[in-house]
């Protein structure tokens, strides 16, 4: 046996041993990195905010405790607001429950010649084994629910620690990372970074644009059709359409219209026409000119980063796929060297060359008919030899 194969064998199981333990440790730790990805963002993007503030002389500390309270405040009053909302349209739903029962009975004894009764159809649901398999279902998940709002609460705790104290200790955090790094390495890193924020910040401030907007257009239409928390809707349809991409227009049209239809069912059919109207417009006029500046990717690129950020993270993928292929596309412009473009006709594709041919054999043809047929001498061609001077 040669002198190197023993330590060559325990070498490569060494080397197995650390790719199995490095590959438990970060599935172990996926949650807590996501969380850390999710802070970073977060802290990305409340870092003008804070910067401006500490520009007038206070610690960056409690300006970044202003902005958080800031934030939290508002998303605390429009969750009670949401969820008093929805406790009342339950209630009503509650009550008015059996008015509905008895004008679906009755349009289905005069549609269908039957003979049902409320009383019946309760008993027979009272008696049913599937509603006592629902019911003991339903006990059991309460211990799960439960245990899902606490994961919830303890992840958005963990979340909001580690965006505070990369806002907060940003400077040092940048100081930290670039005295590791050679000078030119350290410009890179601290141009990455302010493209990193700018992004970040301009993908929140046109989204915020955008939602104000939306909000604005929902709220005027659900108060003309006099629509019960039409505040509350809009201030819905405005954050949900706009920070929940692809499907989060659609999720956010549901809930009015069904409050909407609540009142009268031709209301929702209004609020469904409204919401794709106004989707069209937002798509092809309002975005393009609030993004120009702030977050200029294709369409294209721009929905398959989302898939792609959703089929990765999940739901933390789809809302940070944008600022991050942002981001990359902005460094990727600053340090790609780009040329001028040749005239070649074959660049405006070839319609072009077709349409142009095309054309000029029409006006040619027009020609002949104006002069009643005469001959015409051919075109001179571009190749043909030309007497010298």
């Amino acid at each position: 046996m040669p002198r190197w194969l023993p330590r060559a064998m325990v070498l490569a199981l060494a080397l197995v041993a650390c790719f199995q333990l490095g590959s438990w440790a970060f599935h172990q730790l996926t949650g807590l990195l996501i969380n850390i990805l999710i802070a970073f963002f977060l802290a990305l993007a409340i870092e003008p905010a804070v910067s401006w503030l500490a520009s007038f002389g206070m610690r960056r500390g409690l300006a970044t405790g202003l902005v958080f309270l800031i934030v939290m405040s508002v998303s605390a009053g429009f969750v009670a607001l949401l969820g008093s909302m929805l406790a009342g349209q339950i209630i009503d739903i509650v009550e008015d429950f059996p008015k509905y029962v008895d004008s679906v009975i009755s349009w289905a004894n005069t549609t269908f010649h039957t003979e049902l009764s409320r009383v019946d159809i309760q008993d027979s649901l009272l008696r049913s084994d599937w509603l006592r398999k629902y019911v003991q279902n339903s006990a059991t998940g309460v211990l799960d629910v439960s245990a899902q709002v606490l994961g919830g609460l303890f992840q958005l705790l963990t979340v909001t620690l580690f965006a505070f104290y990369f806002a907060a200790d940003g400077p040092r955090l940048r100081r930290a990372l670039c005295s590791v790094l050679p000078p030119a390495r350290q410009t890179e890193v601290l141009r990455a970074w302010g493209i990193a924020v700018n992004k970040t910040g301009g993908y929140l401030y046109s989204r915020g644009l955008m939602a104000l907007v939306s909000g604005l257009a929902h709220y005027v239409l659900l108060e003309f059709l006099e629509v019960d928390y039409a505040p509350v809707l809009a201030v819905w349809v405005g954050l949900v359409s706009q920070f929940i991409p692809t499907i989060g227009t659609y999720l956010a049209g549901a809930l009015p219209m069904l409050i909407a239809f609540t009142v009268n069912p031709w209301y929702a059919l209004w609020v469904l026409v409204f919401v794709v109207i106004y989707q069209q417009f937002e798509n092809y006029v309002l975005q393009p000119k609030l993004t120009a500046k702030t977050v200029d990717i294709h369409p294209a690129v721009a929905f398959g980063s989302v898939v792609a950020g959703t089929a990765l993270l999940g739901a933390v993928g789809a809302l940070i796929a944008i600022p991050a292929i942002a981001t990359l596309q902005a460094f990727l412009g600053a340090y790609v060297k780009r040329y001028d473009v040749t005239d070649d006709p074959r660049v405006l594709g070839r319609h072009e060359r077709v349409s142009g041919a095309l054309l000029k054999r029409v006006r040619r043809l027009v020609r002949r008919l104006v002069r009643g047929g005469a001959d015409e001498p051919p075109p001179a061609r571009d190749d043909a030899p030309r007497p010298s001077a």
